[in-house]
């Protein structure tokens, strides 16, 4: 069975409502077979176990669905970008908030709760990206997130741990966050903005600046030669791809 066809069947697996079985048939076409039907029903994710998850809850698809974002890289399979992208793009649109079209994820992007999360068209997520979406996070259209890059949208009270605010991250249009950043709970970064990389982002970012350090600040204006938009060019792989649908 060829990379299409795997495809094919595991869309319309998740599509019919993904059960135990059905989480059980892709696991085989992404070559984690073997695993007993009957434990998929003993399965909890970690997010379980975290305090909103009372908020947001996982109905056994949901459940599966993180489950086989995590399983994928776990397998060789996991290696071939050709079936791994599209698989990724597959499980997102069932999963979160929101997913546009031609979504990008690469190896070992983790979030703790699918269903906060919410992006635009043409969005990039580069190896090891971090998204704590238990506050909500909201990514505009044809923005990038490069590697390691950590989004955070809750944090502790120093006087008593289990006191826990939550405040959603919004992420712009036409923007990127490079390598190692990190983006803290609260903050709105406005269209076509650049964070610099290793930054950590504690207030908003404007429109069309480029901030960095710790904590960011302002640099300078983006160097966009008076491009906006789509002229920016924001094609994430050689020639666009993944980018063409």
């Amino acid at each position: 069975m060829n990379n299409e066809e795997k495809l094919e069947k595991a869309q319309k697996i998740i599509a019919s409502g993904l059960d135990r079985k059905g989480a059980a048939d892709i696991l085989w076409l992404t070559g984690i077979g073997g695993h007993p039907v009957e434990n998929l029903g003993e399965l909890r994710l970690y997010s379980d176990f975290l305090p909103r998850v009372d908020d947001f809850g996982f109905t056994e698809s949901q459940r599966f669905l993180h489950f086989l974002w995590d399983a994928l890289d776990k397998s060789p399979v996991g290696l071939d970008a050709g079936f791994s992208i599209p698989f990724r793009r597959i499980v997102a649109k069932a999963l979160f908030r929101k997913c546009g079209k031609n979504f990008i994820a690469e190896e070992n992007v983790r979030f703790n709760f699918g269903q906060g999360i919410e992006v635009g068209d043409d969005v990039f997520l580069n190896r090891g990206v971090f998204l704590d979406s238990k506050g909500g996070i909201t990514i505009g259209n044809s923005t990038g997130l490069a590697e390691n890059v950590q989004v955070f949208t809750h944090s502790h009270s120093e006087s008593d741990h289990t006191k826990r605010t939550y405040k959603k991250v919004t992420i712009g249009n036409f923007v990127v966050v490079y390598t190692a950043s990190i983006i803290l709970p609260g903050v709105c970064i406005g269209d076509e903005a650049i964070v610099a990389a290793g930054s950590i982002v504690t207030e908003d970012v404007e429109a069309s600046m480029m901030v960095g350090g710790r904590p960011a600040g302002p640099i300078r204006e983006r160097r966009a030669e008076g491009r906006h938009g789509r002229d920016l060019h924001h094609l994430w792989l050689k020639d666009g791809l993944f980018q063409g649908e």
